[in-house]
């Protein structure tokens, strides 16, 4: 069973911090041996939607993403550090993610598209979430991205 939880950066624990950072680094920079500094800044304005597994004797994180508002990283707004742990993967977790955070979105910021820089294998999960890409796939830390875009809701 997994608990989704938002949090803006000043909710966040010590602990949900550690937990966070730790997953986006054993996947982004371990599992995908990018190395690149994580914590770029853009974590303190942002939203932060948390997966916990509650089925476990200590609740675990299991899936993040963050929510960038408009003119942060782009001048719509963004979905960023979108993970799900290695262990949990196949269980379908990615896409209640993506989904509570594109409601998240339009709510939050009604009217407004989205934009993500997306590995490029996972082109064809964004198009079905509503995302067209736009240019050309580019290196982003020694991994193909390409960026994409959602339509104002």
């Amino acid at each position: 069973m997994v608990r989704w939880q938002w949090k803006t950066f000043s909710e966040l624990t010590v602990g949900e911090l550690y937990d966070v950072l730790a997953l986006r680094s054993r996947v982004f920079v371990v599992e995908q041996r990018s190395i690149y500094l994580d914590p770029d800044g853009l974590d303190h304005p942002s939203h932060h939607l948390l997966g916990w597994d509650t089925a476990r004797s200590r609740p675990t994180l299991v899936a993040y993403l963050r929510v960038l508002p408009p003119g942060l990283k782009f001048p719509e707004a963004s979905l960023g550090r979108v993970v799900v742990a290695p262990e949990t993967r196949g269980q379908g977790l990615a896409a209640p993610l993506t989904a509570q955070a594109l409601d998240f979105l339009d709510a939050r910021y009604p009217g407004v598209a989205t934009r993500i820089s997306a590995q490029h294998y996972l082109q064809a999960f964004y198009e079905r979430r509503g995302f067209h890409a736009e240019g050309g796939v580019y290196d982003e830390d020694g991994i193909p991205h390409i960026e994409m875009r959602r339509r104002a809701r």
